[in-house]
């Protein structure tokens, strides 16, 4: 049923790692193996560092429609195959085909609006102070980009990368999860079959702190990008520091979901479910702090648990699933440690709060109430189907404890009144904001947080800048 083969990309050349070493690609329903990843070493690693070097010398010299050609055509070939990916996003990641087949079908138009955005790169012109001479701004590909993937949303966050870097000029070298590597292939083979040339893409896997660390060492990127946790986007950090690459970090997140008192609450509750069990709540946006005001609380946690209990799970390809496993065991230890540690601490389980099914890593969709900021889940990024909630009475201290933690990556607001509405969102520490509304992410607008929710935006204009520099003559 897997049927994409899994290899490296490597100056345009599909391949093994030259030691032979793999590891073993497991679906996290049925713990079933899929495939074997191949790992790349050392010399594999600085073959791809080459081609990279290479590739972008040609890339840069394509024109701005010559490089959209091409992307967009790579786009029209995921829209041809959208149903075929999706499957192998959903047999690797685990989330529902419905989830799966959005977000191939959002890397598409992704590809596509920064194809079309790599022809508005604009200079300008800037008057000058001495008569005869000519002050020109140009914006320029930074360079060859080395490029670390998580494994959460395998199509969109590889896109974001590779069209970012692409359709500014700059070659690439992308490490996606080892745990979901299918998706990124598919969409490598499609690249390359639209033109692409060799070199200008290159994907590897293997050992992640191995490969970043060799990668980020070499002199050959000029910039790194990163989605993926805090922790590892500082440890990115530092090592880029020797060398000063541009670094762009999409981290985690801890987002706080604020439901005032005259908000709708039905349509809320609906919508908070939604978006709470999607992907098992592996969504770095995912909403995983609810604070509900005291004069709704009751009515509100007592609404929210009895639409998780209904909430379906099960492997994604069957039909009417909601929920899908986690990624991996090593998960669910962490989900049970964290229920353990609030129940401890006061709060009440709702409903759910334990593993589930013989196979598979599945942990059912949970509800705590009265959950103490001390809790462990208050200040750690869960990244699963846990929804803690807590009520509030205080607007000033309710945004203390709101942007209490370093992360900024989103916040959620529900209200009737705009202008609570406003008050809200201007106080709050995030890098994206809904009000009344969850749907952050699209291809045109800026993603990325503030503060330890790592620096820089992809998707939308600020995506396409992350990957140029800006060049000034000043020309008599």
């Amino acid at each position: 049923m897997y049927s994409e083969k899994i290899e490296l990309l490597i100056d345009g050349k599909w391949r093994q790692g030259s030691e032979g070493k793999t590891e073993s690609l497991l679906d996290p329903a049925t713990e079933e193996v899929l495939a074997q990843v191949p790992h790349a070493t050392a010399a594999d690693l600085d073959e791809a560092l080459n081609a990279a070097a290479k590739g972008f010398k040609v890339w840069k010299k394509k024109t701005a429609i010559e490089r959209y050609n091409i992307l967009a055509k790579a786009a029209d070939l995921i829209d041809a195959r959208k149903d075929e990916i999706s499957k192998l996003l959903t047999l690797e990641n685990g989330k529902p085909l419905t989830e799966a087949t959005g977000e191939v079908a959002f890397s598409a138009e992704a590809l596509r609006f920064y194809a079309e955005e790599g022809k508005r790169a604009y200079g300008r012109i800037i008057p000058s102070r001495t008569p005869g001479v000519r002050q020109i701004v140009t914006k320029e590909p930074i360079g060859p980009v080395a490029a670390f993937t998580a494994w959460n949303f395998p199509a969109s966050n590889v896109i974001r990368k590779i069209g970012g870097a692409l359709a500014a000029g700059c070659s690439i070298i992308i490490k996606p999860a080892e745990e979901t590597p299918g998706t990124a292939v598919a969409f490598g083979r499609c690249l390359q079959e639209a033109g692409l040339p060799d070199g200008v893409l290159n994907i590897v896997f293997g050992n992640p702190a191995d490969v970043s660390a060799h990668l980020i060492a070499s002199e050959i990127p000029k910039a790194v990008t990163l989605t993926g946790s805090t922790a590892v986007g500082k440890l990115l950090q530092k090592q880029a520091a020797d060398t000063l690459k541009r670094c762009h970090m999409e981290l985690g997140g801890h987002a706080p979901v604020i439901v005032h008192e005259d908000a709708d609450l039905e349509k809320t509750l609906d919508m908070l479910v939604a978006f709470k069990f999607r992907n098992a709540g592996q969504v770095c946006t995912s909403p995983t702090r609810f604070y509900f005001h005291e004069s709704i609380y009751e009515k509100a946690v007592a609404g929210f648990a009895e639409r998780a209990k209904k909430v379906k799970f099960g492997h994604g390809l069957e039909d009417g699933v909601q929920m899908g496993p986690m990624i991996a065991e090593r998960r669910l230890d962490v989900m049970e440690a964290l229920v353990s540690d609030a129940v401890a601490k006061g709060a009440t389980l709702m409903t759910g709060g334990e593993r589930v099914a013989n196979k598979g890593y599945f942990f059912a969709p949970t509800v705590l109430r009265d959950v103490p900021d001390e809790a462990r889940i208050m200040s750690e990024e869960p990244f699963g189907p846990i929804a803690p909630c807590t009520s509030f009475s205080d607007f000033d201290t309710l945004m203390e404890r709101a942007n209490a933690l370093p992360y900024g990556l989103a916040s959620f607001v529900f209200t009737k009144d705009l202008t609570l509405a406003r008050r809200t969102e201007e106080e709050l520490e995030a890098g994206m904001v809904g009000v009344n509304f969850m749907g952050i992410s699209t291809p045109e607008t800026p993603f990325g947080g503030v503060n330890e929710s790592g620096d820089g935006s992809e998707s939308g204009t600020e995506g396409l800048e992350a990957y140029m520099r800006v060049k000034y003559v000043a020309e008599l």
